[in-house]
């Protein structure tokens, strides 16, 4: 098994707000990625567990939410490893759109 990918996104939104805005744009940023699917998710508490489905592998991963900061760990299938930086970028990306206008696009 890889080492998980890890991306921590900074925010000054207080841990509530933050995990406000995750619940409510989290599907639609990961459905504006077309090779990507959304398989399962599970909040327990302050932390969403879940799984994606991209080209055919299974990731798995968890969300916490901070009070200034998310952290986001991911779990990526062998043949996902060479997409783990693009990935990384991404997940820093639309985590920071979702953090900073709430909206997700």
């Amino acid at each position: 098994m890889s080492a998980p990918l890890v991306v921590s996104i900074p925010h000054r939104l207080g841990r509530e707000e933050a995990a406000r805005r995750l619940k409510a744009g989290l599907g639609r940023a990961a459905a504006s990625i077309p090779v990507m699917q959304v398989e399962e998710e599970r909040w327990e508490g302050d932390r969403m567990n879940f799984r994606i489905r991209a080209l055919g592998q299974i990731a798995t991963g968890n969300v916490d939410v901070a009070e200034d900061h998310v952290r986001v760990e991911v779990v990526l299938p062998w043949l996902l490893q060479r997409f783990a930086e693009m990935a990384q970028a991404t997940i820093r990306k639309r985590g920071q759109l979702l953090l900073t206008k709430g909206d997700g696009k």
